[in-house]
């Protein structure tokens, strides 16, 4: 398993990045207010953030990773955008979200394919989500086999998820799946 290290993450989780995949933009279409997110991966908050700004006071994020450092950052993150009353941390392991609840949406962006197995993470992902719910999932093109990406979207359909493949963005393969 390779996780990516949390201070790479700089790299592609800044100023630029919210110019190119602006999150509003990405999940306006499905996430609204009141509704309960759970970002797979949050590293250090960009669809976290967004998300919880979508949602508003009356639903909530939680932000699920694996490593502290990306959870404390993603949370200074969202103090400084005032949405961290919005926002549950959750560290996850590396075999299990171990989250117990249900939520109507869940967002992971360029991290399905770091986890040991991606089968397992998508099978967690079924579980959490409740009937009719959504699922956005991005991977990087860059790093990510277009074969690869093929073979995500076989499995998640065959554990029951109805795929479908968005048009990919400069950077990104996306899909939008349901329960």
């Amino acid at each position: 398993m390779h996780v990516c290290p949390w201070w790479l993450a700089y790299f592609f989780d800044n100023g630029f990045r919210r110019l190119i995949d602006p999150v509003d933009e990405a999940l306006d279409k499905w996430v609204k207010p009141g509704m309960t997110v759970l970002d797979f991966g949050c590293g250090m908050g960009h669809y976290s953030i967004g998300a919880a700004r979508l949602v508003g006071k009356a639903g909530k994020v939680i932000a699920v990773d694996l490593q502290d450092k990306m959870l404390e950052i993603m949370m200074r993150r969202a103090e400084k955008a005032g949405v961290a009353d919005i926002i549950i941390p959750h560290k996850c392991s590396a075999h299990e979200i171990g989250y117990a609840g249900v939520v109507d949406f869940v967002v992971s962006s360029f991290v399905l394919h770091e986890t040991p197995d991606f089968a397992v993470a998508l099978q967690e992902i079924y579980s959490v989500l409740g009937e009719g719910g959504g699922f956005y999932l991005t991977e990087p093109r860059m790093h990510v086999k277009a074969d690869f990406f093929t073979k995500e979207m076989t499995t998640a359909a065959k554990l029951g998820f109805n795929v479908e493949v968005l048009d990919p963005a400069m950077l990104a393969y996306k899909a939008y799946m349901t329960k």
